[in-house]
């Protein structure tokens, strides 16, 4: 028998039959629920006028809130969670709630359209941070557009919404909700099956790989910021989804005295404090690439099975290093990550087979890295280069060099002529020069709508010569370039 999805929608519980497992979370609050606050303005992650937030519990019991793009998810990735909408945020009494009340209050509001998702972005905003800078402000509101109203009173109301103190509902311990969630607990994984396709979310290791050895062809479900665009873009139909995001396995980030171990469920949210700590240049990469919203559900193993040539994950990666372990019915393997990929979206995965966890060693004394974005806008913006630079310094000699670059050739690649030339000679700017022609020969760049050939290839040798003029100061490198 098939399971039914439950959840609670803004404090009431729901059980959900009949709807196909691609079915978007969006399209289920304005169709069936006819909560049509939310609104639908890309159906791709990019504006945020979909934006809601889903509470689930965390280890001590307490609830998180995280905003998402309801345009993208699936509706089946909400049982067990607690889904808010922008209508349930009003108090007992009807008042509104203190995001709200504050673009009230600072006039952030013009034609509307984007206005919950701003409100909801905010929500969880206050709701996950006491007191934010600024800057925490701007990274909580980047994944949300806005063309007519400007951003200078919505930045305003995210400070003004912190005068009203407490008193909201949500203020108010959150264990009772959290408690009522406990009803839609499973002890295994959700099975639910409607119009001939079915979704399946294994809770353990164990069940997933009973699952991926039942059905190896099975389409593999991660986070889904980018395969929910098979759905709202292509209009493509999937029979059987295997869901990852309940594998409690799959979540894990821990650091050792040699390496780092994350996940390949974990989302970049979670991984970014770790990166940022050790590779600061890796966390400002990730705040770049993603919002929030998607930040909250992407996940890093969904970004390297992608094995999108332009994804900003891999060259990090595989820069510093990495290797994957793969998980499948015959068991696992681990390989480097530079290994893993082979063509334009083909990898070295196996039918069934699953990326189940990242390792990456610590930076060690000597070691550089850098990581460098180049697109046409700043933040969500996909890249024209992705270039990732470590080295390892002994003596005034390079002793190891390991240059990846996106968005230069098929896949996500490293730059085996440049290392060879920079490897054993010192680290200056004569022997960045001798790299940089080597660097030319190592690919042969597209041209596309993002940036020519010619471009990319200039684009790659001057993020070398920048690695370099970071790495030894740049008064010293100024003379040496002339």
């Amino acid at each position: 028998m098939t399971d039914a999805i439950r959840f609670l929608l803004n404090g009431e519980a729901r059980v959900v039959e009949g709807l196909d497992p691609t079915t978007t979370v969006l399209e289920y609050l304005r169709g069936r629920e006819r909560l049509c606050g939310t609104k639908e303005g890309c159906a791709e992650g990019d504006c945020g006028a979909c934006t809601v937030v889903v509470a689930e519990p965390d280890d001590n019991g307490a609830l998180t809130y995280k905003a998402v793009n309801s345009c993208i998810r699936f509706l089946p990735t909400l049982d067990g969670k607690q889904l808010i909408t922008v209508e349930g945020l009003k108090g007992a009494d009807d008042a509104l709630h203190p995001a709200q009340q504050a673009m009230v209050d600072c006039h952030a509001s013009q034609c509307g359209y984007c206005t919950p998702g701003f409100v909801m972005s905010l929500f969880a905003l206050r709701h996950t941070n006491p007191s934010p800078s600024r800057e925490d402000i701007l990274q909580a509101l980047a994944g949300n557009l806005c063309r007519c109203t400007g951003y200078r009173p919505i930045i305003e109301a995210a400070t003004r919404m912190y005068d009203s103190g407490s008193g909201n509902a949500f203020d108010a311990p959150t264990r009772q909700t959290a408690g009522r969630m406990g009803q839609f607990d499973r002890l295994v994984g959700l099975r639910y099956e409607a119009n001939g396709h079915e979704f399946i979310a294994p809770r353990s290791l164990d069940e997933l790989t009973a699952v991926l050895k039942q059905h190896p062809q099975a389409h593999i479900l991660a986070g889904g910021t980018d395969f929910g665009l098979f759905v709202t873009k292509q209009h493509r139909r999937f029979d059987r989804l295997i869901y990852l995001g309940e594998v409690a396995e799959l979540r894990t980030v821990t650091e050792s005295t040699t390496h780092v171990e994350l996940g390949a469920g974990a989302t970049w949210s979670a991984v970014l404090p770790l990166l940022d700590r050790h590779w600061p240049s890796f966390g400002e990469l990730i705040r770049r690439f993603a919002s929030p919203p998607i930040r909250n559900s992407a996940t890093l193993g969904g970004n390297i099975a992608n094995a999108s040539p332009i994804g900003d994950g891999p060259p990090p990666l595989i820069a510093l290093g990495a290797s994957v372990l793969l998980l499948g019915p015959d068991g696992e393997r681990e390989l480097p990550l530079d290994a893993f990929f082979h063509d334009y979206r083909r990898t070295d995965r196996r039918p069934g087979e699953i990326v189940a966890l990242i390792r990456l060693p610590l930076p060690v004394p000597g070691s550089e890295f850098a990581v460098y974005k180049v697109s046409k806008r700043l933040d969500q913006d996909i890249s024209a280069v992705c270039g990732a630079f470590a080295l390892r310094l002994q003596n005034g000699l390079v002793a190891e060099a390991r240059l990846a670059f996106g968005g230069m050739a098929a896949t996500p690649k490293r730059a085996r002529l440049a290392e060879n030339a920079l490897v054993g000679r010192p680290w200056n700017a004569a022997t960045v020069e001798a790299a940089a022609v080597a660097l030319a020969r190592d690919f042969t760049p597209l041209d596309d709508m993002r940036a020519s050939a010619r471009y990319r290839t200039l684009t790659a040798t001057n993020l070398l010569r920048r690695f370099h003029l970071e790495t030894t100061g740049a008064a010293n490198a100024r003379i040496a370039y002339g």
